[in-house]
């Protein structure tokens, strides 16, 4: 599939850090290329979509999106919450790997260029919604940290490892004059940069006394597809003899017949309250792989809210 080569007009300068990401995954990582794309496009149109160069380039767009769809049967391209997933998992392993290189002093381009990257893709990651905290706090630290590091290369300085103080970012501009990396038609005049080589994980110990609240992600090399995260495996449990639950009918499902069990609280449930409450649990399941109890509970917390009263607020 030929890469989405339309010329920008000058206005939309905005989403050309959107745009070079996709195009860096186009190849990598079809669902992470298609939602940059996507995010790309919703930003373009609000900041226009009435001028004849605008509207030429944000119809070029919307048929590149189409085109991906129609090309490829990926569930994370036609299912959101499927979509949601996968864009925040990469994010985060992206960002473990330029937040391992800085908390192991290994201070490069490639560093600067990893923290920018996962900044932009917590970014993409407002098209499934309000993200949750810790996300939040990630995309603000990543892009912070990509400023902080190029600043001080560029000034002969050595940075220092990890959070500065309690607030970490604060006190920093997030994206002071941050040159983009090379290799697109979208790219201003600037350093390129070559991939990072692999690297091997080691997640950061509670006694580090480096890591704030919230920083976290797992591990990958921006430069290469994410490997899939298996758990270790765990010794299985002896059978019981009690009842298994009914498995669902798929032929009831097939012909309309079939019909969920009723809510216990006799609320009438619609497919989004079922699929937002999906969001607080993935959500909740994340925060507690990070060992964050305050996001976990608040969002399972809103999951049974939800499907209990109908309504998360």
């Amino acid at each position: 599939m030929a890469s989405f080569n339309v010329p920008l007009p000058h206005n939309l300068k905005p989403i050309q850090h959107y745009l070079k990401t996709a195009a860096e995954h186009e190849k990598r990582d079809i669902v992470v290329a298609y939602y940059c794309l996507l995010h790309a496009l919703q930003r373009a149109m609000e900041i226009d979509k009435k001028s004849p160069e605008a509207r030429t380039f944000l119809v070029a767009l919307m048929d590149h999106l189409e085109k991906i769809k129609k090309e490829h049967d990926d569930e994370a391209i036609h299912n959101e919450v499927v979509g949601q997933a996968h864009m925040e998992n990469y994010a985060l392993k992206v960002f473990l790997y330029a937040d391992n290189e800085d908390r192991a002093s290994r201070f490069n381009k490639n560093v600067v260029k990893s923290f920018y990257t996962a900044g932009m893709l917590f970014d993409v990651l407002t098209n499934f919604g309000e993200p949750a905290e810790d996300i939040e706090k990630n995309r603000k630290y990543a892009k912070w940290k990509a400023a902080y590091i190029h600043k001080c290369l560029k000034n002969g300085e050595t940075p220092l490892p990890g959070p500065l103080g309690e607030d970490g970012e604060e006190g920093f501009d997030p994206m002071p004059q941050m040159p983009q990396p090379g290799g697109s038609s979208y790219d201003q005049p600037g350093t390129s940069y070559s991939a990072p080589p692999p690297t091997s994980f080691s997640a950061p110990g509670p006694s580090s006394g480096l890591q704030p609240p919230g920083v976290h992600a797992p591990p990958t090399t921006p430069m290469d597809s994410p490997p899939v995260y298996e758990p270790p495996s765990l010794p299985k449990p002896a059978p019981r003899s009690s009842p298994q639950p009914p498995k669902h009918d798929f032929t009831a499902v097939a012909n309309n017949n079939w019909e969920p069990a009723p809510n216990p609280a006799g609320v009438s449930l619609t497919s989004q309250h079922y699929q937002k409450a999906m969001k607080y649990c993935k959500y909740a399941s994340s925060a507690l792989q990070y060992e964050d109890s305050k996001t976990a509970i608040d969002n399972l917390q809103k999951a049974l809210r939800l499907i209990t009263t109908g309504s998360d607020s």
